[in-house]
């Protein structure tokens, strides 16, 4: 086990969750690297990682699944040491409905990854955390709470939800140690957006304050502060990181 102690990001093995995982390597922690498909970008991931001198595992695991989870945070303790430290990144499928088409499966599609794998996450890691008198918990929102674009409903309110979470974890846990926090960030395009117009793009920037796009690297630098003892003082908060974009 590493010196800042063990942490799992879930969704690790693309886009915003490896890059949480590599800056959080390279802080520190050992990381282990959970994927549900990928095995191989998981793989690369890990041996970045390594690498660079840092200390990683790469763990399969449907985090929706309450066996698995179990299962992957046994493994992680087996494998790494005590999970203190947890990264809710994983997300599935995004479709935009509208809501003359919108139906209680598309709310409980969002629901799955935001609300019910965070909660079961925690709950496996918890008695860890107990034990060691400190944790840390990161859930990966959206500013699309802020934004609520038409079509969207099923997304926004499964990501207001996580607030709700942190919020309340946050004064549940803090007698233990724990910290809850929520980072929300605005469009970071990674793999999935390859296919992204560039005009669409230059839209999305000229509304940003800071004139640019985000990069994952400004999500993950917020992680690993938060994960810090720089932040052992912050819970229950929901950090915006979009430049500005949303600002009232």
């Amino acid at each position: 086990m590493s010196a800042a102690g063990v942490v799992l990001v879930t969704g690790a093995s693309r886009g915003l969750g490896a890059s949480i995982a590599r800056e959080l390597a390279a802080g520190g922690w050992a990381v282990a690297v959970n994927y549900r498909h990928g095995a191989d970008a998981a793989g690369a991931v890990v041996a970045g990682i390594r690498a660079a001198g840092g200390t990683a595992e790469a763990f399969p695991a449907d985090v929706t699944d309450e066996t698995a989870v179990a299962a992957l945070v046994a493994a992680v303790t087996d494998r790494l040491g005590p999970v203190t430290a947890l990264v809710a990144n994983a997300t599935g499928p995004q479709p935009e409905v509208a809501v003359e088409d919108l139906t209680w499966d598309d709310h409980l599609g969002q629901l799955l990854f935001f609300v019910k794998s965070p909660t079961l996450l925690v709950r496996a890691a918890l008695p860890a955390m107990r034990a060691a008198g400190s944790g840390r918990v990161v859930l990966i929102g959206s500013d699309m709470v802020d934004r609520a674009l038409p079509g969207w409903s099923a997304y926004v309110a499964a990501k207001a939800a996580q607030v709700g979470l942190a919020r309340t974890w946050a004064r549940e846990l803090g007698p233990h140690g724990v910290t809850v926090n929520v980072v929300a960030p605005g469009w970071i395009p990674v793999e999935r957006h390859a296919g992204v117009a560039e005009d669409d793009l230059e839209q999305y920037v000229a509304g940003v304050p800071l004139g640019r796009i985000g990069r994952p690297e400004d999500v993950a630098g917020t992680v690993r502060w938060l994960l810090s003892d720089a932040a052992s003082f912050v819970t229950g908060e929901r950090l915006t990181v979009n430049g500005g974009h949303t600002i009232g």
